[in-house]
């Protein structure tokens, strides 16, 4: 049985917007009281469409509104070893879409209201889709390699990154990884066509994946289907841009964290000693998971953290 299209937040599953903005959130102080928590959640409802904007609450904010969802968990921090995978835990995420920067710093404005003075902005990353593939649909990293191609779409879509078979308040949430990879042009740039085409597994000029690449390519860490049992996720990620900084912010949704965990320890060397070759010209600097909730009559579906 699959969540329905009502109970999912819809901009989840939707294709990649022409803008986005990654908004954290944190509690003012060290601690707030559980119902001030509830009330300014409440004020944020109206807002949380699930498709303008798609909201994820991190692992302390259900234990401090006495939440218990199953199998969330910070970001783990044992990633780390042969490479760096920080593991920086956040409270509530918001991934604001549109199409139009102002609309966008509006939204953003209206969100910090609601959550005023209980919640905080803590960290903005703004985003875009980079040349849209008419053929497939999918934006490309500033690399110029397509993102996605492996993305699950339909039915599968729907078994990858919902929950489904668990009742009322958890069909139709999912789990969301998030990243942010900033990347080395310069590293990238001095690769030969052929290292870079071997870097992810694929030929920048037709996206055709190399199947003599090396052990080391993404596309060969990261096979969704090689895993026992098979780590498909459903990606939404994005490029972003601060001055001269720039990278990928990577967005994986799941209908739990487990198939993020394979691919990243994989990616990290600890299947097999293999370390990703996208460490070479990218880094993680930030890593945290979040709950996105399901959604009831248009609005976030709280049961599941005490709300009505």
């Amino acid at each position: 049985m699959q969540p329905t299209p009502a109970l999912y937040q819809p901009g989840i599953l939707d294709g990649i917007p022409a803008l986005a903005r990654y908004v954290l959130f944190e509690m003012a102080g060290e601690q707030q009281p559980a119902q001030a928590i509830r009330e300014a959640l409440m004020r944020l409802s109206p807002l949380a469409n699930g498709s303008d904007v798609v909201v994820g609450i991190g692992p302390s904010l259900v234990k401090a509104l006495g939440g218990e969802i199953p199998d969330l968990h910070e970001f783990p921090a044992d990633f780390s070893g042969r490479v760096e995978v920080p593991s920086t835990p956040g409270q509530l995420w918001c991934w604001l879409r549109g199409d139009d920067l102002g609309d966008l710093m509006h939204i953003t404005r209206r969100v910090q209201k609601a959550l005023a003075p209980v919640f905080e902005l803590r960290h903005i990353v703004d985003a875009f889709r980079h040349k849209l593939s008419a053929t497939s649909g999918h934006g490309r990293d500033l690399t110029g390699f397509e993102d996605g191609t492996e993305n699950p779409s339909g039915e599968a879509a729907l078994q990858a990154a919902f929950v489904h078979g668990q009742g009322s308040g958890l069909d139709g949430a999912s789990y969301v990884a998030v990243q942010q990879w900033v990347h080395d042009f310069d590293a990238f740039e001095a690769l030969t066509e052929q290292d870079r085409d071997h870097h992810f597994g694929r030929r920048l000029a037709d996206n055709e994946e190399i199947e003599d690449s090396p052990v080391s390519a993404h596309v060969k860490r990261t096979a969704q289907e090689d895993f026992d049992p098979p780590a498909f996720v459903l990606r939404r990620s994005m490029p972003w841009m601060s001055g001269t900084r720039a990278g990928l912010m990577f967005v994986a949704f799941g209908h739990s964290h487990a198939a993020f965990e394979a691919q990243m320890r994989r990616m990290a060397g600890q299947d097999d000693g293999i370390v990703d070759a996208l460490f070479g010209i990218s880094k993680p600097v930030t890593g945290a998971y979040f709950w996105c909730p399901p959604m009831r009559d248009g609005r976030l579906d709280l049961r599941r953290l005490g709300f009505a």
